[in-house]
Formats: C-alpha cells, sequence, structure tokens
C-alpha cells in the first residue's frame, strides 16, 4: 500500500475527522502537502483537544462543527474543495440493534446527503469508507453501510464530474471502541487474573491498522475513476488469539455472540467477484465493462472471508502486528 495520491495544493475535507481514522489520515495528509484540509464532525469537544494538540498546530488546518444529517451545512462545508473522505458514521453493533433510526439517520440519509452536496459543490473525488459488515448483512449496522455504498456507486450516474467510489475493509487495530483497547484496559486494571471477554470461541477478524487504512485510502484516492469499491488484501486472527497474544496468563470467558454478530466477516462475497478483479494488494468490483482487463477477474465461486482467508496471524506474527497497532 505505497501509492499515494499527489494532494499537493487540494482542499481535502474529512467528515468524522476527529475520529481515531480522522485523526491518523490529517497527520498523513497535512504532510502531503495540502493546501487546505477540513475536518467536519459534531463533536466540539474532540475538536477543540485535536485543536490545543501541537501535533495538528498548522495553519492549513479548519475545524467544522456540523452533523452529515445537515445537508446545507454539508454544502457551506463542501464549498472550494477538491477531496472528499466520508468517514462519519455511527458505529457500534449493539446500538444499531437498539437505536436504528438513528444509525439510519447517520449512515444513510448523511451518506446520501454528502453525496448530494458533493455534486452541488463541484467536488473531484469522493471516497466513502465502509466495512466488511455490509457483505451479506445481518445487522442493522451492516445493513445501512450496504445502503451508503449502493448510494454511493448510483451516484455517479447523475454527478457529472465528481467522482464516488468507496473502500471496504476489515477491523482496525486500537481503534475506539474496538476489542484490543479493551483487552488492554481489562489486563492493566487487573493483570493476568483479568477475564478477557469472548463472545464465540472460534470467532475471525479481518485485521489492519490505523496507518494501513489511512494508506489504503490515499492510494485508493490516485487509483479511483468512479464507481469502484476498494477491498485490502489483509491477514485475518481468531478473536481468542489476539486475546492470548494481548494477555498469554489471562482466563478467557466466553459471553456469548452480541446481537447482530457475525462469528466470521466477508470482505468478497460470491456475488461481488462477477465484477471483482485482482489488482495485485487489492481487490477492485467495477461493475463498468471494459474499466479493467479480464485476464485480472477473479474467478467465479470464490470469496473472501476471514474464517477461509490463507493469511492467518498467529503468534509472533499477531504479536508484531499488535505492537504496531499501540
Amino acid at each position: 500500500m505505497t501509492h499515494l495520491i499527489d494532494l499537493k495544493d487540494a482542499s481535502v475535507l474529512v467528515t468524522g475527522g476527529t475520529g481515531s481514522f480522522g485523526q491518523q489520515f490529517v497527520r498523513a495528509v497535512l504532510d502531503l502537502g495540502v493546501r487546505r484540509l477540513a475536518i467536519l464532525s459534531r463533536d466540539e469537544l474532540k475538536q477543540s483537544e485535536m485543536a490545543k494538540d501541537p501535533a495538528f498546530a498548522d495553519p492549513r488546518l479548519r475545524f467544522f462543527l456540523g452533523d452529515v444529517r445537515d445537508r446545507d451545512r454539508l454544502e457551506m462545508a463542501f464549498r472550494d474543495v477538491n477531496v472528499v473522505v466520508h468517514a462519519a458514521a455511527l458505529k457500534q453493533v449493539p446500538a444499531a440493534e437498539y437505536n436504528p433510526f438513528e444509525f439510519v439517520r447517520t449512515n444513510i440519509i448523511g451518506s446520501e446527503n454528502v453525496a448530494r452536496a458533493a455534486m452541488r459543490c463541484g467536488v473531484d473525488k469522493v471516497i466513502f469508507l465502509s466495512t466488511d459488515k455490509a457483505v451479506n448483512p445481518i445487522n442493522l449496522y451492516g445493513a445501512t453501510k450496504l445502503c451508503a455504498e449502493k448510494i454511493f456507486l448510483a451516484t455517479n450516474s447523475l454527478s457529472g464530474p465528481t467522482k464516488f467510489s468507496i473502500v471496504r475493509y476489515g477491523n482496525v487495530l486500537n481503534s475506539r471502541g474496538s476489542v484490543v483497547p479493551l483487552f488492554r484496559q481489562l489486563i492493566t486494571e487487573g493483570g493476568d487474573e483479568a477475564e478477557l471477554p469472548i463472545t464465540h470461541r472460534d470467532m475471525t477478524r479481518f485485521l489492519l491498522t490505523l496507518q494501513q487504512g489511512v494508506d489504503f485510502v490515499l492510494s485508493s484516492l490516485r487509483l479511483m475513476r468512479g464507481s469502484e469499491v476498494f477491498i485490502p488484501k489483509l491477514p485475518s486472527a481468531r478473536v481468542a488469539t489476539i486475546a492470548w497474544a494481548l494477555g498469554p496468563r489471562n482466563p478467557l470467558k466466553m459471553v456469548g455472540v452480541r446481537p447482530g454478530e457475525k462469528i466470521h466477516e466477508t470482505l468478497l462475497s460470491s456475488e461481488d467477484v462477477r465484477h471483482a478483479y485482482d489488482a495485485g494488494d487489492r481487490y477492485i468490483i467495477c461493475a463498468i465493462p471494459g474499466r479493467l482487463q479480464n485476464e485480472f477477474k477473479v474467478p467465479e465461486g470464490f470469496t473472501y472471508d476471514s474464517q477461509t482467508n490463507p493469511n492467518q496471524l498467529e503468534g509472533g506474527d499477531l504479536i508484531k502486528l499488535l505492537e504496531t497497532a499501540s
């Protein structure tokens, strides 16, 4: 994941820019020589904390308070913007099951607002951060992300010069609300006696670090021509193995699968492969005929899921990745 779009002199905006991904993205993009970088989020406390952080002391950085549910505010923020990275979302699977209307308003209607505002303001490129949970979804969160994917892909036929594409990847290690910070907190507070909660002994997940996620988004911005779904080739691991790598002497506590939770995740389904291509470090789904060469087509019947993925991390390799993500 070494290819980076040349963002020098570009005006870039990231929605949800005060989150884990957003903050890592801001650091990376400022180093690329952008003309202007704007953050749009609804959390004034996080914006205030970022503004005071010496790591973000840069005159090119701007903060906009606003919500993706508010299209008028988006249109004000998108003026003179070349690139939009849409990262704002509600993400907690159990919360979605009990608060469906809020997830619909932010993840679906909010994404439609981003697409419409980008078209009206003449943004050049818009890329949407999706998730493996959007593939054959069984939970409300995944269903809202699937709807947002469909909105972004369909908008390419309406958008004129504005191009829309999608990045779809798995669990980001050490991001807020993920399992790795939870395990580390429990171990810090309880030592070797702390029980680490596992929902299912065989559960697997795709893994990547925040920096890998940022690099993949930047490389996909360089490659995108509109209507693509970019999927990185990632390692997988059992969640129980992650717990062992972090606390090898800690007991595991089986707490049961939560509402809407899958045992294994899929990034590329057997239905997706009809329009999927193997681009080396990633798969690209593109429904536009002739866009990519047929010799790179993914074979019929192939699926890319966290259980059958041949790149399964254990032992030292997993520990090394977890250390990189800390």
